[in-house]
């Protein structure tokens, strides 16, 4: 065994934003338990090794299930000593994982945290459960709101994965978020399954916009909001992104699909006249905001002409950002129970390909227009000859980019005035003024 004997913790994220933070809450633990801890897939020898799993659609699971297998090689080498696998894809699949890969010393869930911790030989320390070690460039960091979800739509396992929606208090979030800003953190990411469903739990009533107020006091240079649901985007909500310049005018709603008879099988819980309203209320309402939306297309059902008419409606409302998911026909679902994955993976591939098509001609054209515009950008950090960085409209990892030369010796982590001087189908240039 060439690692075993090292005190040291590699975790390995896959998935979403929220395995992020439960990552990067793992990691602060075991440091502060005497560990030497990393976040480097790359890496492959380290005591112990944690592979944070995704199981939301099949290619998460394939990802998941190929780096579970590669580590399982690195450990037969002798390159690491214990290997434990945790997140949603252990959550979902714990005792079919135990059989089908038992070289795996331990699997855990979701929310199993205390007992990682026991297994690597150190206790969950309650003082510091709101504190972690941040795993990107460190200006920016997510905050999760809530967990879990209370909404049934048909193709999503997540309410089945993380269980029914529970908002974390308003003093917790705040606690955490001032703890972040103390790190240097310039940009905080707000995420949960549905952000507009926040505090209906906990407190009866919507409380995203009393969240908001309260974090604003803090003084992060941006606030940004990840997910928002369609049929619950009230007044006070659009008026605090409308009349704070701190909250990120990006509004992140994934409408999923448009037709009624879509909306319906996907079990939405709202019509297509409810999203349309809701997207013109933030147009009018929101001026310049950039809307991102997610599709899924192919689902069970879905006809040509449920295609066509979300091709019609995509062309015509121009997201500024939009990305396109073909359908995962997932165990646990109310679509697997009840329907045949009816539609050929070479039909949902080209719909996919049709939306996006569509979409790369219409970002081509909002980009052009920002050709001679000065806009605020937040820079990520150095690549080749560029410096990486995004505006307001752009979230990190899934967004485009604004590329500025090298030569101009940026900051990663600060805020720069830069003037848009051409643009790409995805990526804008500039250079700072």
């Amino acid at each position: 065994m060439k690692t075993s004997d090292k005190k040291t913790l590699n975790i390995i994220t896959l998935g979403c934003s929220k395995n992020v933070v439960d990552s990067e809450k793992l990691l602060l633990q075991a440091e502060a338990g005497g560990y030497s801890v990393i976040n480097d897939p790359e890496k492959l020898s380290a005591g112990t090794t944690i592979i944070n799993t995704c199981g939301f659609i099949n290619d998460a699971k394939e990802e998941s299930i190929d780096t579970i297998l590669r580590l399982v090689k690195a450990r037969e080498k002798g390159d690491i000593g214990k290997l434990f696998v945790i997140g949603c894809l252990s959550q979902r699949y714990k005792e079919e994982l135990r059989k089908a890969i038992p070289e795996v010393d331990r699997y855990f869930g979701v929310n199993d945290a205390p007992s990682i911790l026991e297994a690597l030989g150190i206790n969950f320390r309650k003082e510091l459960a709101l504190e972690r070690k941040l795993t990107n460039e460190g200006h920016y960091a997510f905050l999760k709101a809530s967990e879990g979800c209370d909404r049934k739509c048909s193709f999503c396992i997540i309410p089945s994965i993380r269980g029914k929606y529970i908002s974390r208090p308003v003093e917790e979030l705040v606690k955490e978020a001032e703890i972040l800003h103390q790190k240097g953190v310039k940009e905080l990411i707000l995420i949960a399954q549905d952000l507009s469903y926040y505090g209906i739990d906990l407190y009866r009533k919507q409380m995203l916009p009393s969240l908001l107020r309260e974090l604003l006091k803090i003084g992060f240079g941006w606030i940004r909001l990840h997910y928002l649901y369609p049929a619950n985007f009230t007044e006070e909500l659009l008026e605090i992104i409308r009349d704070n310049p701190s909250i990120c005018k990006y509004i992140d709603i994934p409408v999923q699909h448009i037709t009624d008879r879509m909306l319906t099988i996907m079990k939405r819980s709202h019509t297509r006249s409810v999203t349309e309203s809701t997207l013109e209320k933030i147009r009018k309402g929101i001026p310049g905001a950039a809307i991102r939306t997610t599709l899924i297309v192919g689902h069970p059902g879905e006809t040509e002409e449920d295609f066509i008419g979300l091709k019609e409606f995509v062309r015509r409302f121009r997201f500024e950002r939009l990305g396109v998911f073909t359908y995962s026909h997932e165990e646990g679902t109310a679509s697997y129970e009840n329907y045949e994955d009816e539609i050929p993976p070479e039909t949902k591939e080209r719909r996919a390909a049709e939306i996006m098509e569509l979409q790369q001609s219409i970002a081509a054209e909002l980009n052009e227009r920002m050709t001679g515009q000065v806009i605020e950008v937040l820079i990520d950090r150095r690549e080749g000859n560029f410096f990486a960085g995004r505006t307001q409209f752009d979230s990190p990892e899934v967004d485009q980019e604004v590329l500025i030369p090298a030569e101009y010796n940026l900051k990663p982590g600060s805020f720069y005035r830069v003037l848009i001087t051409h643009s790409e189908n995805y990526d804008l240039f500039g250079k700072p003024v």
